[in-house]
C-alpha cells in the first residue's frame, strides 16, 4: 500500500496525501487496453474484462478539451517537461510563463510532467494534481502515487479509447475514490525547475497488488 511520497523543498518537506489506487499485473501485457471516461473523469486500465487499474483523472478544460477517439500509446518519458508552459529563469528569479514568451536573458524550463505517456501529438497522461473539475490543457493527469503504476501497465502500442462516457462508469467507476490534495499549494518554483523534483519522485518496486 502506498503511504505517500515526500518532496524536499529547501530545508522543508511536505507529504503528498495518502491517496492510492490498487493496480494488478497483467497475465498478458499485449491484451491491456486503456479506457477513459471524460464525464466520470476516470481511467480504466483493462485486461480483457478484468480491471487492472481504476483511478480518477483530471481532464481538459472546455477551451482546451481532451481529444476523443481511438489512439495508441507512444513516447513514454518518466522525466518529461512541458514544451509550452513552464518558467522563465534568470539567476534566482523564477517566474511562470510560456516558452514562446521567454524574455531575453532568461532560460525557459518546462513544468514537470512525470511519467508521461503520449497518445496524440502534444497530448498525454502524466502525474499531477487531480482536480475534480476540468483543469488541464487537454492532457490527462493522474495522481503522483498512481502514475508510476499506469506508466508500467501501458506500453508502446497499448490501445487507448477516450469517450464522453463508458459502460464501466456504472459499475467499477461508480463510487471512484478521488484525491483531495489538489487543494495543496504547488512546491516552490526553485524545486519545480530542479532535477531534484524528478529524483525525489515516488519509487517503489512493489507497484502491484499480490
Amino acid at each position: 500500500m502506498v503511504l505517500g511520497v515526500f518532496f524536499s523543498v529547501g530545508c522543508n518537506s511536505f507529504e503528498v496525501a495518502k491517496f492510492d489506487s490498487p493496480a494488478y499485473r497483467p497475465s498478458d501485457p499485449t491484451n491491456v487496453t486503456v479506457k477513459v471516461s471524460l464525464k466520470n473523469s476516470s481511467i480504466y486500465v483493462m485486461e480483457g474484462e478484468k480491471p487492472l487499474l481504476v483511478t480518477a483523472t483530471c481532464i481538459g478544460k472546455n477551451n482546451s478539451p481532451t481529444p476523443l477517439g481511438k489512439f495508441r500509446a507512444f513516447n513514454r518519458l518518466p522525466r518529461k517537461r512541458s514544451n509550452t508552459y513552464g518558467f522563465h529563469v534568470s539567476g534566482a528569479e523564477i517566474k511562470p510563463g510560456r516558452r514562446d514568451e521567454t524574455p531575453k536573458g532568461y532560460k525557459y524550463i518546462g513544468y514537470p510532467m512525470p511519467y508521461w505517456v503520449e497518445f496524440k501529438s502534444g497530448y498525454g497522461f502524466h502525474a499531477g494534481y487531480v482536480h475534480p473539475v476540468p483543469r488541464t490543457h487537454g492532457c490527462l493527469r493522474i495522481h503522483n502515487n498512481v502514475a508510476p503504476k499506469f506508466f508500467e501497465l501501458v506500453q508502446p502500442g497499448t490501445p487507448i479509447f477516450i469517450a464522453n462516457s463508458l459502460p464501466e462508469d456504472t459499475n467499477i467507476g461508480k463510487n471512484l475514490r478521488r484525491p483531495q490534495d489538489y487543494k495543496d499549494p504547488d512546491p516552490a518554483r526553485s524545486y519545480l525547475v530542479s532535477d531534484s523534483f524528478f529524483d525525489d519522485l515516488y519509487k517503489n518496486d512493489n507497484l502491484f497488488e499480490r
